[in-house]
C-alpha cells in the first residue's frame, strides 16, 4: 500500500488493544482494591409513597419509646474487588487503632446497626459483641479491620434518624473513609458498581477493538479481490474427473467450491463423467497412453476415483487414498428384513436362500439388483462381504422385466437407478453407498451381524462393507498442475468438510489410518 501505512497502524492497534485490556483487568485494577456499594438508602418519605399493608412502616419506628423524627434505612456492602487478599496490616490506620473503615451519614445519627450478611462464615468472627473497632457513635459507623479474600464481602444494615436542625430535604450520600496499602489509586476505598459484562474501561477498550476489526475489514475489501493472493492449492487449467458414481456428489461439490476459490480453474462435469470405477480407470489410462511419455511427469489435467484398488496391469496409474467409503445392503420395504448374518448374505448371493421367509422375512422370492461389472460398489461387495465369490448369473438384462414370482437377478448402470429399482421391485436386494441409501425413500438398510453401516464400525473391524476411495493419477502430476492442486484441496479442511458431509471419513481422521492403504484389510 502506497503512502501512509494505515494497515500497519491498524494491525498494531489490533494487537495493542487486547493487551491493554488484559493489563487493565488483571494487573492495574487487579491489585489490592477495597470497595463499597450503597445497595439501599430508603427514608420514611419513600416508604410512605409505596402501596401495600406495610407502607409507611419506617414512620412508625421508635427508639427508647419515642418516635423517630425522619427515620431511614441504609444497606452497605463492603467488598474486596481486587485480585489479592486484604489483611489487617493492609488497612491505612495506626496499629493501635482497631477501626479499619468509618462510614459517616451527614444530617443523620445512627439509631442501630447490624452486620446482616457475610460471604464466608468465618467473617462473622470479626463482628461479635465487644469486638474492638466495631460500633457506632452519633452519625458514624465504625467497622473493624476485616480480613477479606478475593471477592469476599459483608453487608451492614443501619437504621438512622434525622439530626435536629438539619433542614435539607434529601440526605447526602454516606461518606466512607478507608484505605489499603499498595491499593489502586492510592488505596482509597472506592464506590463500586455492578457490571454484568465488564467494567467501563474494559467496555471502552472492547469498543475500540471492534472499530479496529471493522477498519481492517474495510481495508481488505478496499484493496479489491485481485490483490488477494490465491490459496496455495489453486492452479489454472482444465481438470477432467471420472470414475466412481458413489463418490460423484462429493466430487461435484468439491469441484464447484474449488472453481469458486480458484477463478482460473475449470472442471467440466457431465452425465458421462462418472460411469463407475473401472470405466474411469480405463479413461485415465487411455488418456495417458495417448499423451505419450513426458519424462518423469505424468498427466496434470486428469484424475480418476475408484472404490478400492485398481486391478493388475495398470502400472502407470498411481494411487492416492482419499477417504473411507461406507456401503450398505438395501432391501425393498416389503421383505420384512432388517438384519442378516454374514453367512445368510453369502447364502443369498450364492442362491442357497431364494425366499425371504427362509431368513424369517415375508414370503417373497429374492430379487438381486446389482451394479454392472466394473462398479466399485459391486467389487467391494464381492471382495469384502462375499469373500471374492462370483455373483449368480443374470436372469434378465432389463430389471423392469424381472419375474417377481421366482428368484432373479439383474444389473443397472449406476447407484440412483439401483435404488429406484430396489424400491419398486417386490423382494429386491441391492447394494449402495450409504449417503445415497439414507436419502432414498422406499428402501431399507440392512444390518450385517447386527452392526449398522457406521464409520466407527468399519474403522474398528465390526462392519465389513466398506472400501477405500482412491484417487488415481497417470504418473506423478506436476506439483503446480490442477490435478495436484485439487488433490491438495481435498486433503485440506474445506475438502474434508465436504467428504464428511456425505457420510465418508477422510483417511487422516481414522483410528487406523492403514485401513486406507490400497488393498487395506
Amino acid at each position: 500500500m502506497n503512502g501512509f501505512p494505515w494497515e500497519s497502524v491498524i494491525a498494531v492497534l489490533g494487537l495493542a488493544v487486547p493487551v491493554i485490556a488484559a493489563l487493565w483487568e488483571f494487573f492495574l485494577s487487579g491489585r489490592k482494591r477495597l470497595g463499597y456499594r450503597v445497595q439501599m438508602d430508603t427514608s420514611a418519605r419513600d416508604s410512605a409513597t409505596s402501596s401495600g399493608p406495610e407502607a409507611g412502616v419506617l414512620q412508625r419506628m421508635q427508639w427508647d419509646g419515642a418516635d423517630l423524627r425522619d427515620p431511614s434505612v441504609v444497606l452497605l456492602r463492603i467488598e474486596n474487588v481486587g485480585w489479592t487478599p486484604i489483611v489487617e496490616e493492609d488497612y491505612v490506620a495506626p496499629a493501635n487503632d482497631a477501626v479499619g473503615i468509618r462510614v459517616a451519614f451527614p444530617g443523620r445519627r445512627v439509631v442501630g446497626m447490624v452486620v446482616t450478611e457475610c460471604s464466608h462464615t468465618v467473617l462473622r468472627d470479626f463482628f461479635t459483641p465487644g469486638t474492638p473497632g466495631l460500633g457506632a457513635t452519633d452519625g458514624v459507623i465504625r467497622l473493624p479491620k476485616v480480613k477479606l479474600n478475593r471477592r469476599s464481602h459483608y453487608k451492614v444494615l443501619a437504621v438512622l434518624d434525622r439530626v435536629p436542625g438539619f433542614t435539607e430535604t434529601d440526605f447526602p450520600d454516606p461518606e466512607v473513609a478507608a484505605g489499603v496499602v499498595g491499593g489502586v489509586r492510592g488505596g482509597t476505598i472506592k464506590k463500586t458498581e455492578y457490571y454484568p459484562f465488564a467494567s467501563r474501561p474494559v467496555r471502552w477498550l472492547l469498543a475500540v477493538l471492534v472499530l479496529v476489526s471493522v477498519a481492517q475489514s474495510v481495508s481488505t475489501f478496499a484493496r479489491g479481490e485481485d490483490a488477494v493472493a490465491a490459496p496455495l492449492d489453486c492452479a489454472e487449467g482444465t481438470l477432467h474427473l471420472s470414475g466412481s458414481t458413489a463418490f460423484r456428489e462429493i466430487l461435484e461439490q468439491a469441484a464447484e467450491q474449488y472453481t469458486k476459490t480458484c477463478p482460473n480453474a475449470r472442471i467440466p462435469l457431465s452425465e458421462n463423467s462418472f460411469k463407475g470405477s473401472v470405466p474411469g480407470l480405463d479413461t485415465l489410462a487411455a488418456a495417458g497412453d495417448k499423451a505419450g511419455p513426458k519424462g518423469d511427469e505424468g498427466l496434470g489435467n486428469r484424475l480418476s476415483f475408484s472404490d478400492g484398488p485398481k486391478s493388475d496391469g495398470r502400472p502407470q496409474l498411481l494411487p492416492r487414498p482419499v477417504a473411507l467409503s461406507l456401503f450398505t445392503l438395501v432391501v425393498s420395504e416389503d421383505t420384512g428384513v432388517q438384519d442378516l448374518s454374514l453367512k445368510q448374505v453369502r447364502d443369498i448371493y450364492a442362491g442357497r436362500i431364494t425366499n425371504w421367509r427362509q431368513v424369517n422375512g415375508n414370503d417373497l422370492p429374492v430379487q438381486l439388483v446389482s451394479r454392472n461389472p466394473g462398479s466399485g460398489t459391486r467389487t467391494a461387495l464381492q471382495r469384502r462381504v462375499l469373500d471374492d465369490r462370483p455373483l449368480l448369473a443374470v436372469t434378465t438384462s432389463d430389471c423392469r422385466s424381472l419375474d417377481t414370482t421366482r428368484p432373479g437377478r439383474c444389473e443397472v448402470v449406476d447407484t440412483p437407478v439401483l435404488l429406484d429399482t430396489v424400491a419398486s421391485t417386490p423382494g429386491a436386494l441391492g447394494h449402495s453407498e450409504v449417503g445415497h441409501a439414507t436419502a432414498h425413500k422406499g428402501v431399507r438398510q440392512v444390518r450385517i451381524d447386527g452392526y449398522p453401516a457406521t464409520l466407527e464400525g468399519a474403522d474398528q473391524g465390526a462392519y465389513p462393507y466398506w472400501e477405500t476411495e482412491i484417487a488415481y493419477t497417470y504418473g506423478n502430476p506436476p506439483a503446480d498442475s490442477i490435478a495436484a492442486g485439487f488433490l491438495r484441496y481435498l486433503a485440506n479442511e474445506v475438502g474434508k468438510d465436504i467428504i464428511r458431509s456425505q457420510g465418508h471419513r477422510p483417511c487422516s481422521e481414522l483410528d487406523r489410518p492403514l485401513l486406507c492403504r490400497p488393498g487395506g484389510a
